[in-house]
């Protein structure tokens, strides 16, 4: 195995970086400026490469340090959670990453079940839209949402959806929504990370062509079913993620469930070696009981 650089040297660097200051940078490690500049010429040295770019107004990174930095923080971010682990005696943890709407609005709401069934196990939750890295120990499982296009890690769907139309009540009685041509006159909320759009919906369900123009766009499940919660428009969003609005009443399938669109679309990925870990095993069982209960 290639000899890392000190990891002083790389923990220097990183400060740095966040910082954009080399003195910001020593103050936060209770270290000098000098020897702070110190580490990160050897860490140069050690690579070969400048990591920064050096002026009267300051240091910025270079390209090198850029792509350097992208590949250390989550290992560095590692290296510190499972040290502060050790410190304070726990010896479980699972380190989960998943999208942000199914954290926020599926798992969340059940935590508190799991960490009933599991009180030894230390669970640290994470949410993004990009993917966690498991060369660099980011996480130990995640939850991934899109088309599965991930080599050498297991793929594993979590359940079918049901992507349908919602609205609040209030917004079906203003516009007294009954027929599907009806959405053409009304507000179409576009969430744009969707696996399912409008066009795929028409397609489905009528011989209208679905709107090319939409006045609301979000980038997440959660701000598209918010907004539709509060009247801007009609979202096309998944039951299961709209769970908790559909039970509290504040949206409404505006057909049922029977003009739905099918999809699996939420997916664990994990390296199969992680799944050989007791709370790895622990958390994905629970995570499909959890699932097998949504009708």
């Amino acid at each position: 195995m290639p000899a890392l650089p000190p990891i002083a040297n790389l923990v220097a660097f990183e400060a740095v970086a966040r910082r954009r200051s080399f003195a910001i940078a020593a103050t936060e490690l209770h270290l000098t400026a000098s020897a702070i500049s110190h580490q990160v010429a050897r860490l140069e040295s050690d690579l070969g490469l400048r990591l920064f770019e050096r002026n009267a107004h300051g240091v910025r990174l270079s390209n090198a340090g850029e792509q350097y930095l992208a590949r250390i923080s989550g290992a560095l971010l590692a290296i510190t959670a499972a040290t502060e682990d050790m410190r304070q005696g726990v010896s479980n943890s699972l380190y989960v990453h998943s999208s942000p709407s199914l954290a926020s609005l599926w798992l969340m709401p059940r935590l508190r079940r799991f960490a009933q069934a599991y009180p030894d196990i230390a669970l640290n939750l994470s949410a993004a839209h990009t993917h966690s890295d498991f060369a660099l120990g980011q996480s130990d499982l995640d939850i991934r949402y899109g088309v599965p296009q991930w080599n050498d890690v297991v793929v594993e769907p979590l359940f079918e959806e049901r992507i349908v139309p919602l609205a609040s009540p209030a917004f079906i009685r203003e516009h007294r929504l009954k027929r599907v041509d009806q959405l053409l006159n009304v507000p179409l909320i576009q969430s744009n990370v969707s696996v399912v759009q409008w066009a795929d919906w028409f397609k489905r369900y009528s011989d209208k062509r679905a709107p090319d123009h939409f006045t609301i766009r979000f980038d997440r499940a959660q701000m598209s079913l918010d907004g539709a919660a509060r009247g801007l428009g009609v979202a096309l969003e998944s039951a299961t993620m709209a769970g908790l609005h559909l039970a509290e009443g504040k949206l409404v399938p505006i057909f049922g469930l029977d003009k739905a669109v099918l999809v699996k679309a939420h997916f664990f990925v994990y390296p199969a070696r992680h799944s050989k870990r007791p709370a790895v095993d622990a958390f994905l069982s629970w995570v499909r009981a959890e699932a097998a209960r949504i009708t």
